[in-house]
């Protein structure tokens, strides 16, 4: 056996437990759609797209003025390569989604949604590090919204939540302490202490 096949026959034995695992999720998240649910989700889906997204990113750099245009801007970092990877990925996957529509530059692999929804979560958890509960959770339900409307697999937005969380982190580390304004980075600081003077 060529070294190519033996590869591709490896590749597929150990995706093929992660592609059962994909169809069995969706099938008991497609079992349990209800009328009550779907507006929600296809809001929680579609919330952040185009001008909403637009218009939460305005208001956080206008309505936080010592950290919102730093966050808005690590935020549009991060952004960057959280998509390069995304679309690079639906490009040379090209798997078709759940509901059946194949397309090369929009195929399933990875989830988008779930990608730019975790990556948002990390940069506002970098700036209201008490919030991160509701980032995380506002996250996931976009993420789970995308299995419910039946656009993508587990494995999907596993994969897009990992990829922007990532690259989050990596823009938070490498820029963070140069756009955060020096007075948010002079509070993150312990006082100094002083020693008493000598009577």
């Amino acid at each position: 056996m060529r070294r190519g096949a033996w590869c591709a026959v490896m590749l597929v034995s150990a995706l093929s437990p992660i592609g059962q695992l994909d169809l069995e999720v969706r099938s008991l998240v497609q079992r349990g759609r209800h009328p009550a649910l779907e507006g929600v989700m296809r809001a929680s889906s579609h919330g952040l797209e185009g001008w909403r997204l637009a218009a939460v990113l305005g208001a956080i750099a206008l309505l936080d003025r010592a950290a919102g245009p730093a966050t808005v801007g690590l935020a549009l970092v991060a952004a960057v390569p959280t998509n390069l990877t995304v679309e690079g990925l639906k490009r040379l996957v090209q798997r078709a989604r759940p509901n059946g529509k194949p397309s090369r530059s929009n195929s399933s692999f990875p989830s988008s949604h779930a990608a730019n929804a975790f990556a948002l979560a990390v940069i506002l958890s970098r700036r209201w590090r008490r919030g991160w509960p509701v980032f995380l959770a506002l996250a996931l339900v976009v993420a789970y919204s995308r299995m419910y409307l039946d656009r993508h697999y587990l494995s999907d937005v596993v994969a897009g939540a990992a990829i922007g969380a990532a690259s989050a982190a990596l823009t938070v580390r490498w820029l963070g302490d140069r756009l955060l304004p020096a007075t948010i980075q002079r509070a993150k600081k312990p006082p100094t202490l002083v020693p008493p003077r000598a009577l």
